[in-house]
């Protein structure tokens, strides 16, 4: 069950309100619905505007959906599997050349698929979603899966679904699904240089 979560300083409710369930209803979403989620993430912020996410997905009742689970970990696929949509998402290492730019590596690829990723979470929050993103994949067999070429690489997993009991869920996920707290601001805040009495600390 979901529990209140409060911030210390005033912030848009949706934030708090996202977080990254496991348990899902097993129904279909409207395909407008996820493409509206999609469409928050094609809006991120990328440096020098080179958006180098991709987005690959399939629904539950596609006919990709049992290839698409087949990438993730044993331990996210026994739970994903509820999801009513998987998402890939993908980042192009290459940034092209433009003007007087050569094609060259990118260094900020992943960073913002991140931003991408965020945009997704918390548009599909505000439809009443939740999004979950995984790290747990089987990066070798999602090359073949995914058919990603060489200058793509492969960010995170991202269920999408509404939210169910927990119930559903084995032991030793059920007791974990709740909103995780957050460190307080003035730990990891400063006004100035990087402090050189800062010590590690432990999430509450």
């Amino acid at each position: 069950m979901q529990t209140a979560r409060t911030a210390d300083h005033p912030i848009d409710p949706l934030f708090l309100e996202r977080w990254s369930p496991r348990a899902y209803e097993a129904k279909p979403m409207p395909n407008a619905d996820l493409l509206t989620i999609l469409e928050a993430g094609r809006w991120a912020p990328s440096a020098f505007n080179v958006q180098p996410w991709r987005f690959l997905y399939a629904r539950r009742t596609d006919k990709h959906w049992t290839d698409f689970l087949s990438v993730l970990d044993a331990e996210n696929r026994q739970w994903a599997r509820s999801a009513s949509a998987l998402i890939f998402l993908i980042s192009d290492k290459v940034m092209p050349a433009e003007e007087d730019r050569p094609e060259m590596i990118s260094k900020y690829n992943s960073f913002d698929a991140g931003s991408a990723w965020m945009q997704i979470a918390l548009q599909a929050t505000a439809l009443g979603y939740a999004a979950h993103a995984m790290a747990g994949l089987d990066f070798e067999h999602a090359t073949t899966v995914l058919g990603l070429p060489d200058r793509f690489r492969l960010e995170v997993g991202i269920t999408i679904g509404r939210v169910a009991e927990a119930n559903r869920l084995p032991h030793d996920l059920r007791v974990r699904e709740a909103p995780s707290n957050r460190y307080p601001l003035e730990q990891i805040s400063y006004p100035g240089p990087y402090p050189a009495s800062f010590t590690a600390f432990a999430a509450e």
